[in-house]
């Protein structure tokens, strides 16, 4: 029986990037905001401090900011012929748990998307006919254009401090930026990261071949900085250890200092840590929710009415949450109806190592999640995609993130695995290997999805998420003319050899890591039938219900997702003050 606690305006599951951003924004316009996190509290200062924070093992290689899958995990599968598994080991993505959740081990990559990649389906068939868009492919709308979300974008760049160099500031096309993204209205709040010499080599070989090399934005700051809530950011001491790690040196851009510390000790604000929401709790009649059921550290069950709910957890357990909910009708692959599930996608990664064979030194050691020089020629629809046969691109980086000894040995093919050669091939090439990265878009397909597994269930004997996925034929043709064209680079950097690692080629496999980019299952969009939520991000059936994270992209783009995510939640947060605070219903007809 559960133990039934005062009402509260709004009750918001999650306490990442979007969950105390939500709580900043709706506490500091006079709503009572209660959070609650399934892990423990935390803080950058002591707990991400080095030298401890530095602790390869302990954090890089055993996650220990990471989900513990015996706690929480999902089951997965290629195709529908298979049966699901569990995954017992973390592989393939990395979600945090903890105050701050994704948004502390983060690199700091810091995107927009572009303009055309909002209105997708509109775009492609407007510049390519109506069959541009191959017949298996889910691609749809997202609903909201870049010009509405520009303001909301920028904003969050400004509460990350974001370091880079605008490439077009109000349809001026400016040097040394991404001549390709959509127009900015103002500049990047600090100036772009330093180049490092790989990078250096990267762009003139880039130039060469005819392509804008720029330095990537980046939530790693570059000067002593102070975000529009007040919270002070420090220079990056490019230390190495930002994916995977917390960062001590208040650098890179995280929600518990940008925001958190701002809003901490707040009349309207609770934080309640080892929460975890078991499910959302809908009226009798289904059309609102009345709160959420929880269970707390002591092992009792709470019931936290609120008359609004907000979920802000990583995309994949909102979707899980609304499945067991009853938010919105499940997707069924077999008939292409129900929208919770739907156009679930990933990302679609490709790699190359350039090898000098010790003629240069690029210190490794000294790198940063997001320092990297890169081009966007081919991303989106940046280049001409008549005579291609697919949709989508990608960007391609040269990055140096860190050289940390247990995870870093570049070693050129035909290097054996182990043993002394494999020691003297570390040896030759650790100092002086360039690393390209190349980050691919996901298109959404019929055939993968997310639902609930007829088998497993979590500790609480609730089913669990199940996932079904493998790479559309459309991104291993995306992925290879891409990763071509990276190639072309790779060979103008004048290298003794180059490998070339392309993941799509092959099933999908949740075993190796490759990002933490899942993106869809309760996707934004102005069609009851093929969105999970509205344009505002509102349940389609529970107006106080909303949906922030990647769960709501219709389809990966070929970005980092962290900063549309959060042009989105500033959206949402925009509607729910202006208009639906005061007057509380659908925001759209369905």
């Amino acid at each position: 029986m559960a133990t039934r606690l005062p009402k509260t305006d709004i009750v918001i599951v999650g306490a990442g990037w979007t969950g105390l951003t939500a709580a900043y924004e709706l506490a500091n316009a006079g709503q009572r905001c209660v959070v609650l996190e399934r892990g423990a509290m935390r803080h950058d200062a002591p707990d991400f401090q080095a030298p401890q924070m530095h602790d390869e093992l302990r954090y890089g290689q055993r996650h220990e900011l990471m989900i513990e899958p015996s706690n929480l995990t999902l089951t997965f599968r290629n195709n529908q012929d298979e049966t699901a598994l569990p995954m017992r080991r973390l592989g393939s993505f990395l979600p945090g748990t903890g105050v701050g959740g994704a948004g502390v081990h983060w690199n700091g990559q810091l995107w927009r998307p572009l303009p055309s990649d909002l209105t997708m389906r509109t775009h492609y068939e407007e510049k390519y006919g109506g069959d541009a868009i191959p017949d298996d492919l889910q691609v749809q709308d997202w609903g909201v254009t870049y010009d509405e979300l520009e303001p909301h974008l920028d904003f969050f760049e400004k509460v990350a401090g974001c370091a880079g160099r605008a490439g077009n500031l109000n349809d001026e096309i400016r040097e040394a930026g991404n001549p390709f993204e959509g127009p900015r209205s103002e500049e990047y709040p600090t100036p772009p990261m330093k180049q490092h010499y790989a990078g250096a080599m990267f762009a003139d070989a880039a130039r060469e071949v005819g392509t804008h090399p720029f330095i990537m934005p980046s939530a790693n700051v570059t000067v002593h900085y102070e975000n529009p809530y007040g919270a002070q950011l420090h220079p990056c001491t490019y230390c190495g250890f930002c994916e995977r790690f917390g960062c001590g040196y208040f650098a890179k851009a995280d929600p518990i200092i940008c925001v958190l510390d701002r809003i901490w000790g707040h009349e309207n604000f609770e934080l309640r840590t080892h929460a975890n929401v078991t499910r959302v709790n809908l009226a009798d009649d289904g059309q609102t929710a009345t709160g959420v059921t929880y269970v707390a550290s002591d092992g009792r069950t709470y019931e936290q009415p609120a008359d609004m709910v907000l979920l802000c957890a990583y995309g994949l357990w909102n979707v899980h949450l609304m499945l067991l909910s009853g938010i919105g009708e499940p997707y069924d692959p077999s008939t292409g109806e129900g929208v919770v599930g739907r156009n679930y996608a990933y990302q679609t990664m490709s790699s190359i190592s350039v090898f000098y064979d010790g003629r240069y030194n690029f210190n490794p050691f000294m790198g940063a999640g997001a320092l990297a020089t890169v081009v966007d020629d081919y991303n989106g629809d940046n280049f001409d995609h008549s005579e291609l046969d697919f949709v989508g691109g990608g960007y391609i980086a040269c990055l140096q993130t860190n050289g940390r000894p247990i995870g870093y040995h570049p070693t050129p093919e035909g290097t054996p695995g182990w043993g002394l050669a494999w020691k003297r091939a570390v040896r030759r090439n650790y100092l002086s290997t360039a690393n390209l990265v190349i980050h691919g878009s996901s298109m959404a397909t019929r055939g993968n999805y997310l639902d609930l597994d007829p088998t497993y269930t979590d500790p609480y004997g609730r089913p669990l998420l199940r996932m079904t996925f493998d790479f559309p034929d459309n991104d291993r043709r995306m992925s290879r003319h891409v990763t071509d064209r990276a190639e072309e680079i790779a060979r103008a950097m004048g290298g003794s050899s180059y490998s070339v690692s392309r993941s799509a080629d092959d099933n999908y496999s949740i075993v190796p890591y490759q990002t933490t980019h899942n993106t869809g299952g309760a996707v934004m969009g102005s069609d009851p039938s093929t969105s999970a939520v509205n344009r505002y991000c509102q349940a389609w059936g529970q107006h106080n219900v909303f949906v922030f994270g990647a769960c709501l992209f219709p389809q990966n783009l070929g970005y980092n997702p962290t900063g549309p995510l959060m042009g989105l939640a500033y959206w949402t947060l925009d509607r729910i003050k202006r208009d639906y605070l005061n007057d509380p219903r659908p925001l759209m007809g369905r």
